[in-house]
């Protein structure tokens, strides 16, 4: 019997009008090495890395049914007479922005649909960028070399925020007019430069007529671009240090293991990507998000009450209800008494949270490169401090809706007032204590009897052991 070979059959077809057009792009950009190094590019398989890629599908979609909105859209507060469909609100003297958003809601077909599911991926795409950072801190994925796109990342996550509140504020009715009006108070009452800035991003003093074609600047032009920026930056920065990891298998510091980009990612982040804008749709098909209609026309003489804002700004609004009414005077001035709560105490946080990369890195001088991700109780005071901040967020978030649940609750707003106040200074640090008290129970009984809390490399199951030739059992370093 006789070995048998392939040996590779050469032809003399002549190539297809694509392989010519792929070779004159080849021969001039030289990018064929580079496009087959993308589509070999390694991504883990666990869940958790495709919370990036769901928050930039929900970005996609944004843009889409933004797009469209932008068709029907008034940018302009000049007052009109409501002559649409709706019938409680005909003959009614509004703007042309809110008469705009009326037309879109009842008169243009599939208008409210697109309405609707536009405003709840905005909701998603905040919500999905939060968990995003928090599998990030909490494994400490921004250690080194990824501090730069920590701060991308988190620079990401205001500017979503801002962008979602200047949408919010576009349809000019009253619920979106008292939030425009609180984040104008807490702007003004910045100490000497608050009347210049809130003159610079309302137009003059509340309410102007300059405020809406500016928040629709801001909204749809301004810090759409500075997003797909930062996207970009961030996913450079991304490709040039590869995935990080979670241990175990055969994953280590210096590879990275999973699925080819080409094809097995691919189909998977296309499906993803369907299966997010079906989701979004679906609720938005069946769920109502900011019926305008019900709440009417801005009027700066009328308070909307009970007024909540979207989600990702309610612990902003808790922060100002909850806070005692304090104003002091330093240097002559006046503080009013909404500096603390509606900019000091977020202004804080949110440096914390931006630096915390250089301050563990200070606090544990661990400066080595890190490609492997830690479980949440290796590092204690990681976590604890993290697990302290949600629940501060929760507790502000709750005391954002206290006129809500005082009538739910049947008891008095005063009452919550004074329990979310407690709540916020003592529920944040019990949960610290508790976690940090979990993760150090649970990080004792992951290593070795004798050996240190901070030796994670001689945790169980982490160890590989070979027998000497006394009988006994020895170490092999990794």
């Amino acid at each position: 019997m006789t070995e048998r070979r392939d040996v590779p059959i050469t032809t003399h077809e002549r190539p297809t009008e694509l392989e010519r057009l792929v070779h004159w792009i080849d021969t001039r950009t030289a990018l064929a090495g580079v496009v087959r190094g993308a589509l070999r590019k390694v991504f883990p398989e666990h869940w958790s890395f495709l919370l990036g890629e769901i928050a930039l599908f929900c970005f996609v979609i944004l843009v889409a049914t933004g797009t469209f909105l932008t068709f029907f859209y008034v940018a302009s507060p000049a007052p009109v007479t409501y002559n649409g469909t709706y019938e409680p609100l005909k003959g009614s003297q509004v703007s042309a922005a809110f008469d705009s958003v009326m037309h879109l809601s009842f008169d243009v077909r599939a208008g409210l649909l697109m309405r609707q599911i536009h405003h709840w991926t905005a909701l998603v795409f905040v919500a999905v960028v939060v968990l995003h950072l928090c599998r990030i801190f909490f494994t400490g994925a921004f250690r080194r070399p990824r501090e730069l796109n920590w701060i991308v990342g988190f620079t990401l996550l205001v500017l979503v925020i801002g962008d979602g509140f200047f949408g919010y504020s576009l349809p000019d009715d009253l619920l979106s007019g008292t939030g425009a009006r609180i984040a104008y108070s807490a702007v003004l009452s910045i100490p000497f430069i608050g009347p210049w800035l809130a003159s610079l991003v309302f137009g003059g003093e509340f309410p102007t007529m300059a405020l809406i074609p500016r928040f629709f600047v801001l909204h749809v032009l301004f810090l759409p671009g500075l997003i797909i920026g930062l996207i970009t930056v961030h996913l450079a920065l991304l490709v040039l240090h590869k995935h990080t990891q979670f241990r175990g298998g055969p994953a280590r510091e210096d590879n990275v293991v999973g699925r080819h980009f080409w094809p097995v990612q691919v189909f998977l982040s296309t499906g993803l990507f369907f299966l997010t804008a079906a989701l979004v749709s679906l609720i938005g098909g069946l769920f109502q998000v900011n019926p305008i209609w019900a709440y009417g026309p801005f009027n700066a003489a009328v308070v909307a009450s009970p007024a909540q804002p979207d989600w990702y700004l309610g612990w902003l609004d808790g922060s100002l209800r909850i806070f005692p009414p304090i104003e002091p005077t330093i240097l002559g001035i006046t503080i009013p008494s909404p500096f603390i709560p509606g900019v000091v105490i977020p202004t804080i946080l949110f440096t914390i949270a931006a630096l915390w990369p250089f301050l563990e890195q200070r606090a544990t001088h661990d400066d080595r490169e890190h490609h492997l991700l830690d479980a949440l109780w290796d590092h204690p005071v990681r976590t604890a401090t993290g697990a302290a901040g949600l629940a501060l967020f929760s507790v502000l978030t709750l005391a954002g809706g206290n006129d809500v649940l005082a009538y739910y609750l049947s008891t008095d707003v005063e009452t919550l007032t004074r329990l979310f106040q407690m709540l916020a200074l003592v529920l944040p640090l019990v949960v610290w204590f508790a976690t940090w008290r979990v993760c150090r129970a649970r990080l004792r009984r992951d290593v070795l009897p004798g050996a240190h809390v901070r030796d994670l490399r001689r945790r169980r199951g982490g160890v590989a052991l070979r027998r000497t030739p006394g009988g006994g059992f020895e170490e092999i370093e990794p």
